[in-house]
């Protein structure tokens, strides 16, 4: 068993944009703690979290990792995150691991995008959050305009639990304290403003403070670990990762602040598919069956395919027998490890609260849950909503012969990351969150799989649907000489909601069609769902109502049915007002000031629409704005090419709607039906 227990864990990830320090960070803390004899560097590409070579030779964070530390009786797993835009799915997907999301702030850049998206997603799973400026001992800083600013975006209840001294070569703490000096503010009203925003969450306490004037510091522990638990506080603190000014500081918050397993909000698990869902009751009990949580699936070139999972109830040790959901058959832990980086250290036992890895489980997915009891097969984790994977490239094979690693290699990297995604059909296609992210694939492709591939862009994800009400009809009447084939269907199309998907109904009566040959008209009416009625592309959101028919007691059989189901449905398609659906996503824009208008106007020429903007420090402006996928296959080097290199830019799928008219009648006579005839 672990030395330590659930009470003395704490789970942290380490988030924020690219750029402000948090790999330095991490490696900082692991040299104080003294896990590390001395600190490595992203430059030399030495340190512990960025192991992989892609990280080494972009020198930014690609994927989570792990490391552990233990401090003054307490085990902390830190996870450090990714910071670039087109990553974010590796960082989301750890938010399940954890109970507080620390998120790092260059005090020179200020709040930048994944500042506010980290923040706003935290908060939307009920994690206790952190502020850690960095870079604190850097020249020409505004750190209590800093402060304001992160007051302003995120709420008052963002207040300094410790401030610079002397430069920005120490910290002095505020929580405990009450006098010192400080490089701005006052300690004295740092600390006040702090423990009054911790005692308005405890009448009792509140009352005596109002009474005496001062509470001691472990009368506020209980009430801080709910003042972070409720949203009413995010502490802020402040460090030099470069120096290692507050980083011992920042260690005695983590240890004696942050929340354990057992003080954090419980995941909302559920029980059940669909609407027959209902939220699992569980605690953190280590004589309880367990219940662990899939957060995390790489391949390890020593131990195959490696499942990283957070146990939050029960206790897995070696040779324990466990079910991956709602399989049937269960696997046994052979091994069992606790990550630090790259390394593997096998471990007797994990406790709830604890983050471990088992190796060469084939079965094991990402968002996988691990149980011992068959009670538990229909556990899951509430879905969390991943960015939608937009940007594409369509792939081809380099040398002959080379698909079925291909094939291989795409598999894992499915299996890796919750925001890259496979598409197959006429063509190939890999989707990712950017153009980084995706150079990034094919960077592992070729550097662990030793495959490469050609790429060309994709076709746009087009779909089809309906505007009106129709009817279709068709009979469908063959003779050879031997037996016919006969059938003839009557149906009725109908828009649902968008996102309702395809509804199938029978609406027939007194056998004019046996009941046998419905499934056949559905399987007819779904080829035409997926090869599409007017243009090629998927259609969605249509109900069909199949209503009448005729069939022959002889010739009557299920191809004769799939016939007239999909031709009826073709017609009575291009009878209801049919229109081609392009996807419209969401833009994030940053470029100096004064390259506002120039963006706006390219962006009103890719039938984009500006939503808003906000300024950030440096001069630079922050437009968010939707425009259609189809207008922005080239928008990175035209937006380089605008801002002098300056600019950049994330997307995310918001929504599809119809083409202009002139776009659908470009799409609808490019399109080339395949013979239909039987």
């Amino acid at each position: 068993m672990p030395k330590y227990t659930t009470e003395e864990i704490r789970n942290v990830a380490i988030t924020g944009h690219a750029g402000c320090g948090k790999t330095t960070l991490v490696e900082m803390l692991l040299a104080k703690a003294g896990v590390i004899g001395s600190p490595g560097s992203v430059e030399k590409g030495d340190t512990v979290c960025d192991f992989d070579d892609e990280e080494q030779a972009h020198q930014h964070s690609l994927n989570s990792a792990i490391v552990g530390i233990d401090h003054a009786g307490k085990h902390i797993n830190l996870i450090d995150t990714p910071g670039m835009p087109d990553f974010v799915g590796h960082t989301f997907a750890a938010f399940p691991a954890v109970e507080t999301v620390a998120v790092t702030v260059d005090a020179h850049a200020g709040i930048e995008m994944i500042t506010r998206r980290m923040m706003a997603r935290a908060k939307e799973r009920r994690l206790c959050r952190a502020i850690i400026i960095n870079k604190i001992d850097a020249d020409n800083i505004d750190l209590p305009g800093l402060v304001a600013q992160l007051q302003e975006s995120f709420g008052k209840e963002c207040l300094p639990i410790n401030l610079p001294a002397e430069g920005g070569t120490k910290v002095v703490d505020v929580f405990d304290h009450a006098s010192g000096d400080a490089d701005f503010s006052s300690v004295a009203e740092a600390h006040t403003a702090i423990v009054d925003q911790v005692v308005e969450v405890d009448e009792n306490l509140m009352e005596k403070y109002l009474e005496q004037g001062e509470v001691s510091g472990a009368e506020l522990h209980a009430p801080f670990e709910k003042a972070l638990r409720e949203g009413h506080l995010v502490p802020i603190c402040f460090v030099s990762a470069k120096t290692g000014a507050g980083l011992g500081e920042l260690l005695n918050i983590l240890t004696n602040l942050m929340p354990n397993p057992l003080e954090g909000n419980p995941r909302p698990f559920e029980h059940g598919h669909g609407e027959n869902s209902e939220p699992l009751g569980y605690d953190a009990d280590p004589k309880k069956h367990v219940i662990a949580h899939v957060f995390k699936v790489t391949t390890d070139p020593f131990v195959g395919k490696l499942g990283v999972f957070r146990i939050h109830q029960g206790t897995i040790s070696k040779d324990s027998q466990l079910y991956i959901g709602e399989a049937k058959k269960p696997f046994k832990v052979g091994h069992l490890f606790k990550l630090h980086g790259k390394e593997h250290k096998e471990v007797d036992a994990g406790i709830p609260g604890d983050i471990c890895a088992v190796a060469k489980v084939e079965e094991i997915h990402f968002n996988d849950v691990l149980h011992d009891s068959v009670a538990h097969g229909l556990v899951h984790l509430k879905p969390f909503p991943f960015p939608v994977p937009m940007a594409g490239y369509a792939i081809e094979a380099k040398s002959r012969g080379d698909e079925t690693k291909i094939a291989k290699a795409l598999h894992a990297m499915e299996s890796e990351d919750p925001c890259f995604k496979l598409e197959r059909g006429e063509e190939t296609v890999i989707r990712g969150l950017g153009e980084m992210h995706l150079r990034v694939l094919l960077e592992k492709m070729k550097n662990r799989y030793n495959v490469e591939v050609d790429t060309h862009p994709p076709k746009i994800a087009y779909r089809e649907t309906i505007r009106a009400k129709a009817d279709g009809h068709h009979r469908h009447k063959k003779q050879t000489g031997g037996a016919g084939q006969f059938g003839e269907v009557f149906l009725r199309v109908e828009p649902t909601e968008p996102g309702a998907g395809f509804e199938f109904v029978n609406d027939t009566f007194g056998g004019s069609i046996p009941a046998n040959f419905l499934p056949a008209i559905e399987k007819g009416v779904l080829q035409v769902m997926t090869g599409g009625a007017i243009a090629g592309y998927p259609l969605q959101d249509i109900r069909v109502s199949v209503y009448d028919g005729k069939h022959h007691p002889v010739d009557s059989k299920e191809v004769a049915f799939v016939t007239a189901g999909k031709r009826a449905f073709i017609d009575a398609v291009q009878k209801a007002k049919p229109a081609v659906l392009e996807p419209i996503v969401h833009l994030e824009v940053t470029v100096p000031e004064g390259n506002m208008g120039d963006i706006a106007s390219d962006l009103s020429g890719k039938r984009g629409r500006i939503q808003g903007q906000d300024m950030l420090p440096g001069g630079m402006l922050l437009i968010k704005a939707q425009a259609p996928l189809a207008e922005l296959t080239q928008y990175q080097s035209q937006l380089k090419s605008v801002t002098g290199g300056q600019g950049s830019f994330s997307m995310e799928f918001s929504h599809y709607e119809p083409v202009p008219p002139n776009v659908q009648q470009q799409i609808i006579s490019a399109y080339k039906p395949k013979d239909e005839e039987d």
